[in-house]
């Protein structure tokens, strides 16, 4: 059973830092595009971060810019996101997501630009205060 599975998240004041880890069970995420997206109550998902596989290119939504940074480590096969400046419009759920992946559904989201999403994780909550 293939999984993507979120840690890291918690409750912070305003100001202060997190850092997300995304690690699969049973696939090799190193071999697509990475994205974190977030969820805040009664809102739409959002994508906030993606990073590819080419280059390590990254991409950020512009209200993260200059305080998140999407990160990968191959050889632990983990994405992180850090998180700092944290703001209390931040606090949302947190999920990982993996790019045309052959383990996932058959409805995509896109985000960044040539990258669709369809293998989610769980997600990790994020509380700003």
């Amino acid at each position: 059973d293939v999984q993507l599975v979120e840690s890291g998240g918690g409750s912070v004041q305003a100001g202060g830092s997190l850092k997300l880890s995304c690690t699969s069970s049973g696939y090799d995420i190193t071999t697509c595009e990475k994205g974190w997206f977030r969820q805040a109550p009664g809102k739409e998902r959002e994508g906030v971060a993606a990073i590819y596989t080419g280059g390590g290119n990254t991409y950020y939504a512009d209200s993260v810019k200059g305080r998140f940074t999407i990160s990968r480590d191959n050889a632990r096969n983990t994405v992180y996101l850090q998180m700092n400046s944290l703001k209390p419009e931040d606090t949302a759920m947190y999920y990982c997501a993996a790019d045309h992946s052959p383990y996932g559904s058959s409805a995509y989201v896109s985000f960044g630009p040539g990258c669709e999403y369809n293998l989610w994780g769980q997600g990790t909550q994020v509380t700003v205060s």
